[in-house]
């Protein structure tokens, strides 16, 4: 039974660490800045592809997370009833749920946007004008969107870490407050070096 525990704490975090995707997402999208206000079919049909099937991985991993959470409250010393007794995994369910309900809104909401603006375009035909205009709002939402979910997976990180020993407040305090700073500068710049 403890072999089990350990692997579904290490599926568990494993989820978590691989949620980073609104992290990449960011990244390309400023890496695709790069080329300018113009509209350029390959760079940004690859762009779109990429964020696009980058939502089903993050359901799975979303999902992953939550299964093997109530898997560990089964079989761990907390009990499911620590999903309301403890303000920590009751926190950490929480924000998951708003995940899911920011990605299901980018994906099934704004994501189809985005793509019926790009379906007017070939590879071999002349870019409408004022695509790139039309594109624009979308894009900047979604990217606000990918920033505010990188912000809460961090935090969630932050938080989870404490189910069984609560951080100093001031500690937990200055971690989130440097998960918006860090969510933040990924959203308006490039990171080339990582944290730097």
């Amino acid at each position: 039974m403890h072999l089990l525990y350990d692997l579904l704490k290490f599926l568990h975090v494993l989820s978590f660490v691989f949620m980073s995707i609104p992290l990449f997402n960011l990244i390309a999208v400023n890496e695709r800045a790069l080329l300018g206000t113009s509209f350029h079919y390959f760079a940004d049909r690859y762009m779109e592809n990429i964020i696009q099937h980058g939502a089903i991985r993050c359901y799975v991993f979303q999902w992953t997370a939550l299964v093997t959470g109530i898997l560990l409250l089964l079989a761990g010393p907390l009990g499911i009833e620590a999903l309301w007794a403890n303000w920590v995994v009751l926190t950490k369910v929480l924000l998951l749920f708003i995940l899911m309900i920011l990605l299901s809104y980018v994906h099934f909401k704004l994501q189809p946007k985005i793509e019926a603006l790009i379906a007017t375009v070939s590879s071999d035909a002349n870019v409408p004008e004022g695509l790139f205009g039309e594109l624009k709002p979308h894009r900047i939402l979604r990217k606000r969107l990918a920033s505010l979910c990188l912000f809460i997976v961090i935090t969630t990180i932050v938080v989870g870490l404490q189910v069984y020993q609560a951080f100093s407040p001031v500690l937990t305090i200055v971690l989130i407050g440097m998960a918006a700073l860090f969510s933040w500068r990924v959203n308006k710049t490039l990171i080339r070096f990582g944290w730097i």
